[in-house]
C-alpha cells in the first residue's frame, strides 16, 4: 500500500523500514516530491548554470609503452586538480559494463520483498546491505536513490553471500578491474615516492565494496538530489555511469584550473569509467592530491544507474601522511589515526561536503 506523502513518519517506515525505497514512491504513482526529500535552496542542483568538464578521458593502454611517463604524470596531474578523471582501454569489457547497467536495473525492478531481505537490521549477511538515501536517520533532507552494497572478503563467501541476481557480473567487474586500480595507484604512489608490490599493497586497497545505486525517475529534479555533496572516505573509486549523466564534481578553490569553486558536469563516456581520488590518498599524499567533492542531481526522463567499486584500506589500517612526503613538506597536516574510527565518523554523519576530513586535520590555531 502507497504511504501518505503528508505524514512523514509513515512514509520513512514504507521507503527504508519496509524496504520500498525510492522507487516504491515513484511506483506509487506520485506527481511531486514528498516534502522529505526536498533539498535547501543552497543544496538544489541548477542544470542550466553547470558546465560540462572537457578534459578528454586518459588512455590506459598507454601505461605499458614508450608513453608511460607522459601517461602516470596526466593521472597523478588529474589527482592533483579535480581529484577526477575518466579512463578508457582499461581492460574492462565493453560487454561487462552493458551487462552491469542492466543487471542493475533488473535487480532495483525485484519487487520490494526480494530487495528488503537485505536492508541492514536483517540482512542475512553482514556483507550485503539494501538500503535509501545515505544516513536517513541524521539527513535533514533525504537523498533520491536506492543501493545494494555488497562487500569482497573472498571469493567463496561472495558466492555464497552477494544477491545470486547480481554477484556474477559484480564479481566479474571486481576481477577485471584490479589491474586498472594497480596500475592507477602504482602511477600515483610512485609520485610519491613509495615503490607499490605485493607485501604493501593491501595496506591502501584491502578492502574493496561493490554498489548498485539506482535513481528512480524523478517529478521535481530541480528541488532534490540523487546524492547530496561529498567526497569519498577510502582510496580510490572506479564508478561506472550509464548514458543519462548527472553527477557533478566541484573544482577546487586552491588550484590553478579554469572555474574554480563551480561545479562541472562529468559527462558520461562510452565505454570510459570514471575515477575519483578518496579522502585516503588526500592524507597520504598530505594533501597534494585532492579528494573529490561530488554530488548526483536526479533526472525526470529515465531512472539512472551507477555501479562504483570503493577501495580503502583494511579497518584495522593505520593511516597518516606518509613519511617521505612530510619530509618534503615539513610539516603533516594530518594526524595518524586508525581507518575504523574514520569510517565511523564518516558513516555517522549526513553528507556535508569535504568536512569527513576535518576528522584528521592538524589543527595549527
Amino acid at each position: 500500500m502507497a504511504p501518505s506523502l503528508d505524514d512523514e513518519s509513515s512514509l520513512f517506515n514504507f521507503v527504508v523500514r519496509d524496504g520500498n525505497g525510492v522507487k516504491g514512491i515513484v511506483d506509487s504513482g506520485i506527481s511531486k516530491v514528498p516534502r522529505p526529500y526536498i533539498q535547501p535552496p543552497a543544496e538544489q542542483i541548477n542544470k542550466k548554470n553547470a558546465s560540462k568538464c572537457e578534459i578528454p578521458p586518459i588512455d590506459l593502454s598507454k601505461l605499458d609503452g614508450p608513453e608511460h611517463d607522459e601517461v602516470a604524470n596526466q593521472i597523478v596531474r588529474a589527482a592533483e586538480t579535480l581529484g577526477f578523471f575518466q579512463v578508457v582501454n582499461h581492460g574492462v569489457p565493453i560487454q561487462l559494463l552493458d551487462a552491469l547497467k542492466q543487471t542493475a536495473h533488473n535487480f532495483f525492478g525485484l519487487p520490494a520483498e526480494r530487495k528488503a531481505v537485505y536492508r541492514k537490521e536483517v540482512s542475512p549477511s553482514p556483507l550485503v546491505k539494501y538500503g535509501t538515501s545515505f544516513v536517513p536517520e541524521k539527513e535533514k533532507a533525504l537523498e533520491w536513490k536506492d543501493y545494494i552494497s555488497m562487500a569482497y572478503t573472498n571469493e567463496n563467501e561472495a558466492l555464497q553471500q552477494w544477491p545470486m541476481e547480481c554477484r556474477d557480473v559484480a564479481l566479474q567487474y571486481l576481477k577485471t578491474s584490479h589491474e586498472m586500480v594497480k596500475k592507477l595507484l602504482d602511477a600515483l604512489m610512485a609520485n610519491l615516492g613509495v615503490e607499490l608490490d605485493d607485501s604493501n599493497i593491501d595496506a591502501f586497497i584491502g578492502k574493496k565494496m561493490v554498489n548498485m545505486n539506482f535513481y528512480p525517475t524523478c517529478p521535481n529534479p530541480e528541488l532534490t538530489v540523487g546524492v547530496g555533496r561529498h567526497s569519498d572516505m577510502g582510496t580510490l573509486t572506479i564508478l561506472l555511469q550509464d548514458g543519462i549523466g548527472g553527477l557533478y564534481v566541484k573544482v577546487p578553490e586552491d588550484i590553478d584550473m579554469e572555474k574554480k569553486g563551480e561545479w562541472v558536469e562529468i559527462p558520461p563516456i562510452p565505454g570510459a569509467l570514471v575515477i575519483n581520488i578518496g579522502d585516503m590518498l588526500q592524507i597520504w599524499s598530505n594533501g597534494r592530491y585532492k579528494s573529490a567533492e561530488h554530488r548526483v542531481r536526479t533526472t525526470s526522463t529515465k531512472s539512472r544507474v551507477s555501479i562504483p567499486i570503493f577501495t580503502s584500506p583494511q579497518a584495522t589500517q593505520k593511516v597518516a601522511p606518509l613519511p617521505q612526503v612530510v619530509e618534503k613538506d615539513g610539516m603533516a597536516h594530518y594526524r595518524e589515526f586508525l581507518f575504523s574510527d574514520y569510517m565511523n565518523s564518516f558513516f555517522g554523519n549526513a553528507h556535508d561536503g569535504k568536512k569527513s576530513l576535518d576528522f584528521a586535520k592538524v589543527n595549527f590555531s
